[in-house]
């Protein structure tokens, strides 16, 4: 990764208010180095993302940040790690458990954990229907799922008592959120401005009803 990477890192995420420390910026460059070249053999990445990977992936990611709470965290469908990885480099507080079904991709997450030293991460190579651990987690976060509805059908179990589910989306979910299954509702939608990504984006918050 060049100069301008670690350079466009550090702006971006002063657009998102964070202050990245050497070794947060060592870290989130040397996953993001580590996912190109997986890349290559495992399309762990769609080619419709884009080139510019910094914003698309790892300043994506980071734009969550704020709003995860509690201290175990789940990445449902996680592929390459995203925003599972990114999120536990910055947070080394929270345990992180990143899920999916795909060996590779899970492969690939398990040789990232190793190589970035990140002992806040558990990767489980298993689908989000059959994940059933012992503790169910605060927050359960994904961008990968179709639609809401379809995170909540599989992973519903796997929160605990006021556990939140954040589904990051493109445009306003209007559609979605008019869909949710009985028993949740949407507590908040907020805007992600991404840095030096066109287009919009959101965070829907959906919880349990009490």
């Amino acid at each position: 990764m060049s100069m301008d990477d670690r350079s466009r890192l550090r702006q971006g995420a002063a657009q998102l208010g964070m202050e990245l420390s050497e070794a947060q910026q060592d870290a989130l460059l040397h996953y993001l180095a580590l996912l190109v070249k997986w890349n290559r053999v495992y399309a762990l990445i769609s080619r419709r993302d884009g080139d510019d990977w910094l914003a698309r992936h790892l300043l994506d990611s980071l734009a969550v940040l704020p709003y995860i709470n509690g201290s175990r965290v789940i990445d449902v469908g996680s592929g390459g790690g995203l925003p599972g990885i990114p999120l536990a480099i910055m947070r080394p507080d929270v345990a992180f458990t990143l899920l999916d079904s795909n060996s590779k991709k899970a492969r690939f997450m398990t040789q990232a954990v190793i190589e970035l030293g990140l002992k806040n991460v558990t990767v489980v190579d298993q689908r989000a229907e059959e994940f059933r651990p012992e503790t169910g987690f605060d927050c359960i976060v994904s961008r990968a799922f179709a639609t809401i509805a379809d995170m909540l059908r599989v992973a519903g179990h796997l929160a605990a008592d006021n556990g939140r589910f954040l589904a990051m989306k493109g445009v306003f979910p209007e559609q979605e959120l008019a869909q949710l299954p009985l028993g949740y509702h949407a507590d908040a939608v907020h805007i992600l401005a991404i840095p030096f990504q066109p287009g919009e984006r959101h965070l829907a918050v959906v919880v349990h009803d009490e």
